[in-house]
């Protein structure tokens, strides 16, 4: 175990992430683990303080400087840390004081739980979100009822009154009985079959963004960044058009709220391999990701947003995230949202068919 060609070969065959810092906070070495985490090779790592690559983070860099002064070696749990290129991610992190031989140094485990943590997130949201929906669908079949027997009887009494004047009233019983009618056929989802068939799914994208660039209301700009190498995908395009759009005019919304804000919003496609959709495991999926620069989601409302009627918005009927997730639901795929100060990141996964040959 002295040898150090094989230590260093244990090293960079461990998940996690190892760094080495000096007393300035500069990185001595990074193992293959840390190098993936930060995307950059260790000639890019070395000599340089960590702080260069990360924005923030609620890891304290006070305490770490202490840590090396006074030998400390000490944890800390469900660490936030946001790189420079923007990424965001959640780690367990280990910090040990040691004696290299030459000074001393710190040593950082950085060990994700993002993924794990996103799983277990997103199997009890799905679960409160179809509770949520079920006690809707109860509630709005036993309004609906009521409702055409008030609009019915309205009409029927509109035929007997003896003057013209007092079918105003009446008028506005239907008309309200209407209105919440209505509301409630929103709140019950679309109920409309999907139509499949194989589309590209940038074609589909670049509708959203000629319907939003041609919104006179705003000038937030929008940019694409496609990876050309996407396949067919087979889907209704006029579902995932609605999905993607109720997205895209959120961020408008919110950024329009914000006129101090240079709104941008970016639409990102790639693929991502075997990615867990309530708790089915599919080897390739579409990633649609919709990212704004906007103020953040309010942390009380990250865990409900996907239930119908909640909204930041004062006109706002809180339908649109709850609409998109059951229709990109009726493909099998999900959505996902991050957001922090100056950043929110909704992402779109879906599987990708194997498509069979025409014959």
């Amino acid at each position: 175990m002295t040898d150090p060609v094989l230590t260093e070969n244990l090293l960079d065959n461990l998940s996690t992430a190892i760094l080495q810092l000096n007393e300035e906070m500069h990185i001595l070495y990074a193992n293959h683990a840390a190098q993936a985490l930060f995307e950059r090779g260790l000639n890019l790592l070395a000599g340089c303080p960590i702080y260069q690559f990360i924005t923030s983070s609620s890891l304290d860099m006070d305490r770490l400087k202490h840590s090396v002064q006074f030998g400390e070696s000490y944890s800390d749990s469900e660490v936030d840390i946001t790189f420079v290129d923007g990424r965001h991610t959640q780690a367990d992190m280990s910090v040990t004081n040691m004696f290299d031989g030459k000074q001393t140094c710190l040593l950082l485990e950085i060990r994700l739980i993002e993924q794990q943590k996103k799983i277990s997130q997103e199997n009890h949201q799905w679960a409160q979100q179809q509770a949520a929906k079920e006690l809707v669908r109860g509630l709005a079949h036993e309004i609906k009822n009521p409702l055409g027997g008030i609009r019915g009887a309205a009409q029927l009494l509109a035929k007997e009154l003896p003057s013209p004047d007092l079918k105003e009233f009446t008028t506005v019983i239907i008309e309200q009985s209407d209105r919440l009618r209505n509301l409630v056929d929103r709140l019950l989802g679309p109920n409309v079959r999907p139509k499949f068939h194989w589309y590209n799914v940038h074609e589909v994208l670049e509708k959203v963004c000629t319907l939003v660039d041609l919104d006179p209301s705003h000038k937030i700009s929008i940019r694409r960044d496609y990876d050309p190498s996407i396949p067919d995908v087979y889907l209704d395009q006029d579902m995932i058009q609605q999905a993607t759009l109720n997205i895209v005019r959120n961020s408008v919304q919110v950024l329009m709220q914000h006129p101090e804000i240079k709104g941008l919003i970016k639409i990102v496609t790639r693929i991502e391999r075997r990615v867990i959709i309530h708790g089915a495991c599919y080897p390739l999926c579409v990633k649609v990701s919709i990212i704004d620069n906007g103020p953040g989601i309010p942390t009380e409302l990250k865990d409900t947003l996907f239930y119908p009627m909640v909204t930041t918005k004062k006109d706002g009927s809180g339908l649109g995230l709850s609409i998109s997730q059951t229709l990109v639901g009726h493909h099998r795929g999900k959505i996902e949202v991050e957001s922090w100060q100056g950043r929110t990141e909704f992402t779109l996964y879906l599987p990708i068919e194997r498509k069979e040959p025409q014959k």
